[in-house]
């Protein structure tokens, strides 16, 4: 019953939030955010993380499994493990943040604001707690209605489009993810005689299936979550979409949604297809690094800073994946702590930017510079965010960043730890240089609006309901995200002890699987140069 409280509590403030007032709408849901914080801290308490057997399920699956269609294997099921929960504790800390963000921001239209940022954090803990493919894909495409209607009611100018091209692209992607789901199901049914929709049953079958079948299931799930990722060249959505979203609306797209693509990656793609992952892990890696390199060269033309913020974010979703088609335990370690790393870092840098629009009304780096005379605190937060962001020692994108590069570039077997890579050492440094090239547009990006004498818009007044720096209302938003990421930089090791047992568990097929690709690889070529000297042999 644990986890179904998690998800209660929240829609239950829903009910608070409408029947309270547009008046008490935000002191509800602030409310309601800071309880499931507590309720969430209680589970994570009591979780077993040292234990690798119990990364499927925790609590028991009895006590957490409703029946729906006992007959068709129908049932709802909910379970965490270690990745999964940590994925919860980033949403459920960042939204008494989004809400304390809002507080001004938001002046017309409060309730529906609110129910809808609940109701979103309600779909993303539950794709994140879900252990049956019904709920996960529920929960997965229920994540586009709230994100829908908060960026086509509470976004800019052109938040139509954005909000359109944002449910477009989510969900016909993700009705290829629902047919390669449907058919490992249907076969699982023909082939045991039972149907189930538990992943736990559909991961240990469909390895058996044959490579084809598993290339075609790979690229059906793909297309569904690396929009979510969103992996190049299906990024086009989010640049848009963060431009025009309202502040909680971008820190949510940023901090959380795109962490569910990468979520799926790794509760279905590694284990449920591992020879198409072994196969098809550099044509993965490829896009990446384009995307990790292309993007950051698009944030140096970007005179908007929610839209070069947006675009980092395709950059450093990068990295993610690269570790965790790294196939190794470390890269997975790394992949795993750096959706929680840009999840704060790239949160807190919207909320900041967000309370400078407030004050400003422009988002133009050609229109406002020189804030750190004016506004000391909040300079000192978006400096310290941008570290986080940048990967500066001490900080927490640099562990993530470093992990993922270093699972990367491990391409032969090691025989210390038993996982050979399929990667390797160009696409660690290909990927290095858009490490360079982050630095280098955040850093011109902060010198831009905290150094150099000030600059503020033509027709800017000062707030009457706002101070010139921040107010401790946003202080409290910004405080513990700053916190977290030099936490997270100076103590990873708990984090990165908490995967462990879940990364060793998911790659335990792979080093089997990888040795055997290599050694086909060699054969081929074997045969072809042997072919070659023949043909050659006989002219």
């Amino acid at each position: 019953m644990q986890l179904w409280i998690l998800l209660l509590i929240p829609l239950v403030t829903c009910i608070g939030v409408g029947f309270g007032g547009e008046r008490n709408a935000r002191a509800i849901a602030l409310g309601g955010s800071l309880v499931t914080l507590a309720w969430a801290a209680v589970l994570a308490m009591q979780f077993p993380h040292w234990q690798a057997e119990q990364w499927a399920y925790w609590p028991a699956p009895e006590d957490n499994a409703f029946p729906v269609l006992p007959g068709l294997g129908i049932a709802l099921e909910l379970g965490v493990d270690s990745v999964s929960l940590l994925l919860v504790l980033l949403n459920v800390i960042l939204m008494p943040c989004c809400v304390l963000g809002s507080w001004v921001a938001i002046k017309e239209r409060r309730r529906e604001f609110y129910i809808w940022l609940l109701v979103l954090s309600t779909c993303v803990m539950g794709v994140f707690v879900a252990r049956d493919v019904i709920s996960f894909y529920t929960f997965f495409e229920a994540s586009l209605v709230p994100g829908f209607f908060m960026l086509a009611i509470y976004g800019g100018p052109d938040r139509r489009e954005a909000s359109f091209k944002f449910f477009i692209y989510t969900f016909v992607g993700s009705l290829f993810m629902l047919l390669g789901l449907a058919y490992v199901a249907w076969q699982h049914a023909q082939q045991t005689g039972d149907w189930s929709f538990a992943i736990s049953d559909l991961t240990a079958f469909a390895p058996t299936l044959s490579a084809g079948e598993q290339g075609w299931i790979l690229l059906a799930l793909m297309a569904g979550l690396a929009v979510k990722v969103p992996l190049f060249p299906l990024h086009t959505w989010l640049p848009l979409a963060h431009n025009q979203a309202p502040t909680a609306g971008s820190v949510n797209f940023a901090a959380v949604i795109l962490k569910l693509g990468l979520y799926g990656l790794y509760v279905f793609i590694l284990p449920m297809v591992p020879e198409a992952v072994v196969t098809w892990a550099p044509t993965i890696a490829v896009l990446a690094v384009i995307g990790i390199v292309y993007a950051a060269l698009i944030c140096w033309v970007q005179t908007d800073v929610k839209k070069l913020i947006a675009y980092s974010s395709v950059s450093h979703m990068g990295f993610a994946v690269l570790g965790l088609i790294a196939l190794n335990p470390l890269g997975l370690q790394g992949s795993v702590f750096y959706m929680l790393s840009h999840g704060f870092a790239t949160g807190g840098l919207f909320l900041c930017i967000g309370m400078m629009y407030e004050r400003y009304h422009t988002k133009d780096l050609r229109e406002v510079g020189g804030l750190a005379f004016k506004m000391p605190v909040w300079s000192f937060f978006f400096i310290v965010l941008v570290f986080a962001s940048v990967g500066l020692p001490g900080l927490n994108g640099f562990v993530s960043e470093f992990l993922c590069l270093i699972g990367t570039f491990t391409a032969v077997p090691d025989a210390k730890t038993g996982y050979p890579g399929v990667l390797g050492p160009w696409f660690a440094a290909i990927a290095a240089t858009g490490m360079i090239l982050g630095a280098m547009y955040l850093l011109y990006m902060t010198g831009k609006l905290c150094f150099g004498p000030l600059r503020e818009p033509a027709d800017h007044h000062e707030s009457e309901e706002l101070p010139k720096d921040l107010s401790l209302r946003e202080i409290a938003a910004l405080a513990p995200i700053a916190l977290i990421c030099l936490i997270f930089g100076v103590m990873p090791w708990p984090i990165l002890h908490a995967v462990e047992p879940v990364a060793e568990e998911v790659l335990k097929p792979y080093p089997a699987l990888v040795e055997s690709h290599f050694e086909q690889m060699d054969a081929t070529a074997k045969v072809s140069l042997l072919s070659d000297t023949t043909l050659e042999g006989s002219r």
